[in-house]
């Protein structure tokens, strides 16, 4: 990317900033500047110079006009769970914050179709379409507490992925201002589409660097009835990744099919009280299995042939979580591993993925490359969909080697996956810290389309700056 230079803030500029959102939504103090300079990536902190809070895709389209005029950065934030860097303020300026657009404007019964604006927390967007019986399947695991507007900037997937896609099957269309403070709408309501350039897809995905997301529109399906939960040990971890080709070789596609080490158990259980399932001293790892269906003896008949193949591939004795309680001790060991990881240690958390098939060669090559380099790794992720979370831990390892040979060693397991078929991010992105190995994936020509693409809709370079591109 071209290298350009900012302005800095003035106080005409603020009153303008002032104008546009109110002098209650705009804010210099210097601990609010602290809070919205981090999100979940490792230690980071960048402040931007001040924080807006607009109300609506007309005040964003002011804030980015006046942005362009002056040449200052604007970086969009949401609910500050990224894993990447994407909503870090780098380079100061603006911090868009987009907590006030946090509307289900429609649920749409008779469409199957739903409004929301970005802030909308992930999970409340589920559970209002699960009261109307209707679904919306993405579920990351900070489904909790991230965002719509994440989600959409990250294309995230989450354990439900392997069966029902992720965020961008979801999309019908969007209401975006552009870098430049124009609205648009990059689609149309309806579920076939083949007008134009798709700009609805690109936009998910493509971190907030685009244009900032104001509404999306997404198709619903109907809530399954029934969902059955298994939990699986192994003593060897890449047997459990084994078994996990099998199950769909057999023309099975169960709802969820995800992957615990067992480092990745011992350091979560301590944070999951409710979780009473005892882990014998062999066991190497489990899969946490689901089906889903509206037709329970279908669903029985399913489980029975999983278990066939868990036991054909080393699979030890399949537990059944028989009550909704079991269930929910279950997710909730999965969903807080990454959490129970940084608790533990300074770490850095990689997404690789790779086909399937792939999936017991790539956890092999991760603990072969860590024994080079002297780091330990806690993996863990949607083994289904081939998406292996790879937490680095720095532990015993030194300060120097840290920070300065764990970029080669993580570049190999880049490396690694590239090899296998598969690519250096699965629903975590690029955006600040993994921007430096994109040409592991990417030839020179395909960087230049890419940055092509960014230059047409941001000339000036305000939005998201020092995202994905080095």
């Amino acid at each position: 990317m071209k290298s350009l230079q900012y302005n800095k803030l003035n106080q005409d500029i603020r009153l303008k900033l002032e104008s546009i959102v109110g002098s209650n939504f705009i804010s210099t103090n210097a601990e609010t500047l602290k809070e919205y300079g981090h999100d979940e990536t490792e230690d980071f902190n960048f402040p931007p110079e001040v924080v807006v809070k607009p109300a609506n895709a007309d005040q964003i389209a002011a804030i980015l006009k006046l942005a362009n005029q002056e040449l200052i950065p604007v970086t969009p934030i949401g609910a500050q769970t990224g894993l990447c860097g994407g909503a870090l303020s780098i380079q100061g300026g603006i911090g868009l914050s987009l907590e006030r657009l946090n509307r289900i404007i429609e649920i749409d019964e008779k469409n199957l179709q739903a409004t929301v604006e970005p802030a909308v927390i992930t999970q409340v967007f589920h559970d209002s379409c699960k009261e109307k019986g209707l679904f919306y399947p993405p579920d990351p695991s900070s489904w909790g507490s991230c965002s719509i507007g994440g989600n959409l900037a990250y294309n995230s997937g989450g354990p439900k992925a392997v069966k029902y896609g992720v965020t961008k099957d979801y999309v019908l269309n969007l209401e975006v201002v552009t870098p430049t403070g124009e609205i648009i709408w990059t689609g149309a309501n309806v579920l076939k589409n083949s007008t134009g350039y798709n700009l609805t897809q690109l936009m998910v995905g493509s971190e907030g660097t685009l244009g900032i997301i104001t509404k999306a529109v997404f198709r619903l399906i109907p809530y399954p009835k029934h969902i059955l939960t298994m939990l699986v040990p192994f003593a060897s971890p890449e047997k459990a990744c084994e078994a996990v080709s099998e199950v769909f070789r057999a023309g099975l596609t169960p709802c969820a099919m995800e992957f615990m080490e067992r480092d990745a158990l011992d350091w979560t259980i301590p944070y999951v009280p409710d979780f009473n399932l005892p882990v014998a001293d062999h066991i190497g790892a489990h899969l946490l299995i689901e089906v889903d269906g509206n037709d329970m003896d279908v669903l029985y008949k399913e489980c029975e042939q999983i278990s066939v193949i868990m036991e054909a591939n080393a699979g030890e004795e399949v537990l059944f979580a028989d009550t909704a309680a079991q269930k929910e001790a279950l997710w909730k060991l999965r969903r807080r591993v990454g959490e129970a990881v940084k608790k533990h240690s300074i770490y850095k958390e990689e997404d690789t993925v790779v086909p399937r098939y792939e999936m017991p060669k790539l956890l092999k090559g991760v603990k072969e490359i860590g024994a080079r380099y002297g780091f330990q790794s806690v993996c863990y992720g949607h083994v289904g969909d081939g998406n292996l979370h790879v937490n680095i831990v720095k532990g015993e390892m030194s300060d120097t080697d840290w920070n300065e040979k764990l970029t080669d060693g993580i570049r190999e397991i880049f490396v690694l996956t590239k090899s296998l078929g598969g690519t250096i991010s699965g629903e975590h992105g690029i955006g600040y810290v993994q921007k430096g190995y994109l040409d592991i994936v990417f030839s020179e020509v395909e960087l230049n389309l890419l940055k092509g693409i960014k230059n047409l809709f941001d000339p000036n370079g305000i939005l998201n700056p020092e995202k994905i591109f080095v």
